[in-house]
């Protein structure tokens, strides 16, 4: 597959505080890829890289271009949501759609009006009298309204409800159908889960882990609820079991993946009225990388 994005060894200091630290990004054209971090983990800077506003050290390519070089030739084929949406106020709504649509070419009339009927925003509203969640709205009709090749979206659901959160779900849907690439990031981990294809997990500066879902459950652990007479001691002691806790009458640990049948044997040996076993979500994931304080 063509390769989108192509980040190896990113790099940025602002002062004492180093922003990126040897950053690797690869998005693949037409994927979904989330960009998962907590906040001061380097995706803002990185997006703003790949967009040319910012000088870094290492090597960035999108569509084999360099984006600080050649920005205009890259801002033809991206769409950007920026995590902070500032508008105009003393404008409508419809006017910040169409000033901003205006800069990549003009939406077409039919994809303007279905997009304002699906998020349900009224256009003739002056941004200053709409709420955050409608100004997000707004700049989320404006990145969709004009086919692109890449969508560059930075915590693009802060403020919408669940209806609306499910209308972008179906965009972002969309224009992957329509071939595009789309990086997505975001701290909502259940949205990112339903959506990317590949994740790529950064961390003060740097890539910790990148890969599909399947990929990053293969190293990390299964979680088991299972409801048993044998005592927490004994499924404690288990070889590669972690995390024993009583939950509502049952036990609830998770299971190495080199430890799965082992495990399985024990407790048949030791009897279960109940099991269940569910891979990691990705907020799993996620926390084992940063721990529950982040």
């Amino acid at each position: 597959m063509s390769t989108a994005i192509e980040a190896t060894g990113l790099t940025k200091s602002f002062g004492r505080t180093k922003a990126l630290d040897g950053l690797d990004l690869t998005v693949l054209a037409g994927e979904v890829h989330g960009f998962l971090g907590p906040n001061g983990a380097g995706k803002s800077t990185t997006l703003r890289a790949l967009l040319g506003l910012l000088r870094v050290g290492g090597a960035v390519r999108v569509f084999d271009r360099d984006p600080w070089r050649d920005a205009v030739e890259v801002h033809r084929r991206i769409a950007y949501l920026p995590g902070d949406v500032g508008l105009w106020p003393s404008l409508s709504g419809g006017e910040t759609i169409d000033l901003l649509t205006r800069l990549r070419g003009g939406a077409d009339p039919a994809q303007r009006r279905r997009l304002l009927d699906a998020f349900d925003l009224d256009p003739r509203t002056k941004v200053r009298g709409y709420s955050k969640g409608n100004r997000q709205k707004v700049a989320l009709v404006a990145a969709f309204a004009v086919p692109a090749q890449l969508y560059l979206l930075d915590e693009p659901t802060s403020g919408l409800d669940p209806l609306m959160e499910a209308v972008f779900r179906e965009e972002v849907q969309r224009v992957r159908g329509e071939g595009a690439a789309v990086l997505l990031s975001s701290h909502i981990l259940a949205e990112v889960e339903q959506l990317a294809d590949r994740f790529t997990i950064v961390r003060a500066g740097r890539t910790v882990e990148t890969g599909t879902l399947a990929d990053l459950r293969h190293l990390t652990r299964t979680t088991f609820r299972a409801t048993t007479g044998a005592p927490p001691e004994r499924i404690a002691s288990l070889a590669g079991v972690h995390d024993v806790r009583p939950l509502d009458g049952a036990l609830t640990f998770d299971v190495d993946t080199d430890a799965l049948v082992p495990a399985l044997q024990a407790l048949a040996a030791a009897g279960v009225t109940a099991l269940t076993v569910a891979p990691p979500s990705l907020e799993d994931l996620f926390l084992r990388h940063y721990g529950r304080a982040a």
